[in-house]
């Protein structure tokens, strides 16, 4: 199969022009297993290269006969393949896309047996740590023409662009919504920054609840808790029972409520455990293609309980490098398996000791890493008090904001339901402990009360 995709390739470079500008720029000559076609190969591109046009068959026979490196019988042979070359015309998307996944898999090919030849200790400019870049570059390998955008000839587009209906997953939390223009959109990173305790996987397992709760695919990886205690916390939010009375649920009871979810969501959700520092975006890659086959799934958002736990594809461990470093080695990783698999990632980050007692959060509060809010799109704190607590409140402080201005809205009050492991939105009872610099004179404050029987229709 091989052999004939690389002599296909060979006879449309020196017949289809058009091809051979698409394809040219992503074939290498080390994709081609028989060295008399890389031979070829090597001198079709160096006609392109120079003339700016495909070579026919009789040019190629005469640049064949200028080389130094072909024995007597490789000659021959050289001018046998190419005296053979079919310019018969296929199929022009057919011919791209299988020469494409011919591409991928002689990168990926050729990527393991340089990592082989670098495990052997036979490669002696590059150590072991090299092989994820090697991987890394081979996964990588796809057809993109692309040069840019041309401001003036590609402005219908960008009409288009800015009167586009951006596909977003909405919160069912009325500030989240403002602050967001309407939820996370997809290829996003948006990092929750709270102490321990105060809720971050609290607020991760609301927001799975109520984005499955829309009929979306959700996939929850966990590095903290098990799969069964995430699931716990999910069960309780749906089912609107606290946790305590969840464990003395009948089995009748339990079942039923859970058909009752099943009829009223078309989404999955999925729950992954792995161990605490011991996985990174290669790990989760890997689980969505597995999905993929699997159970045919495809996430709609992906949450990842939560950043700091996670390891780096790059790096062996936090131990070679410095944290501000390895984190945000860690967040761009997560940003780019965002936009590879198009949909928004939700994360959590710890804060510092001084965060932790603090009352007013900011960026600097940030644990090991201000690369972290450098790479994130959407970032805000989840703050708690005795006086909050006190309440069943959370008070949120934007940090930063990529869908809106974070001066609006700077800062709001949901409440918590820690039993249930819900949050909700709550009533305006006074503003002006909140109210700010650069905040509109509808900014909520601290003196909130609940606002009862308002959650979703969905929950039971």
């Amino acid at each position: 199969m091989s052999q004939t995709i690389e002599r296909t390739a060979l006879s449309q470079l020196v017949s289809n022009e058009e091809y051979a500008r698409k394809v040219l720029p992503f074939i290498k000559g080390d994709y081609f297993s028989d060295r008399n076609e890389k031979t070829i190969f090597e001198e079709i591109s160096k006609f392109v290269d120079k003339y700016n046009k495909i070579p026919t068959q009789t040019s190629l026979e005469i640049e064949v006969q200028s080389r130094k490196d072909l024995n007597e019988e490789d000659y021959k042979k050289v001018i046998s393949i190419i005296q053979t070359l079919d310019s018969t015309e296929v199929d022009f998307d057919w011919l791209v896309d299988t020469t494409e996944k011919f591409c991928k898999d002689k990168a990926i090919y050729n990527a393991i047996v340089e990592g082989i030849q670098i495990i052997e200790g036979k490669d002696r400019h590059r150590t072991p740590d090299a092989i994820p870049i090697i991987l890394t570059d081979a996964l990588a390998v796809g057809f993109d023409n692309r040069v840019g955008h041309d401001y003036l000839l590609d402005s219908g587009p960008r009409f288009e662009y800015y009167h586009r209906v951006e596909e977003k997953i909405p919160f069912d939390l009325e500030f989240f919504n403002k602050i967001t223009k309407g939820g996370l959109p997809p290829k996003t990173l948006n990092i929750a920054l709270a102490g321990t305790g105060v809720g971050k996987s609290l607020f991760m397992c609301h927001m799975a609840a109520n984005c499955l709760s829309q009929g979306k695919n959700v996939l929850y990886i966990t590095l903290e808790m098990a799969e069964e205690r995430i699931a716990e916390r999910i069960d309780a939010n749906m089912m609107n029972i606290s946790i305590d009375d969840l464990h003395d649920l009948p089995k009748k009871m339990f079942d039923d409520k859970i058909e009752k979810i099943v009829k009223k969501t078309s989404g999955k959700l999925i729950i992954k455990e792995y161990p605490t520092a011991s996985a990174n975006s290669a790990h989760f890659r890997g689980l969505i293609k597995e999905l993929a086959i699997k159970k045919t799934f495809k996430p709609d958002i992906i949450f990842i309980d939560y950043l700091n736990i996670c390891t780096s594809s790059r790096f062996k461990g936090a131990i070679s490098v410095n944290s501000y470093m390895y984190i945000k080695a860690i967040a761009e990783e997560l940003r780019g398996l965002a936009v590879e698999t198009n949909v928004p990632i939700m994360s959590a980050t710890q804060t510092t000791r001084t965060g932790f007692v603090s009352t007013d959060i900011g960026l600097e509060d940030t644990s090991e890493s201000f690369g972290l809010p450098a790479t994130a799109d959407f970032m805000f704190a989840l703050i708690s008090s005795e006086e909050l607590e006190a309440k069943n409140q959370i008070l949120i402080k934007q940090l930063k904001n990529r869908y809106n201005d974070p001066t609006i809205n700077r800062k709001f009050i949901i409440g918590v339901d820690r039993s249930k492991m819900r949050l909700y939105d709550v009533e305006q009872k006074a503003q002006e402990d909140l109210v700010e610099s650069g905040q509109s004179d509808t900014a909520i404050t601290s003196k909130f009360t609940k606002k009862l029987g308002e959650f979703s229709d969905f929950k039971i």
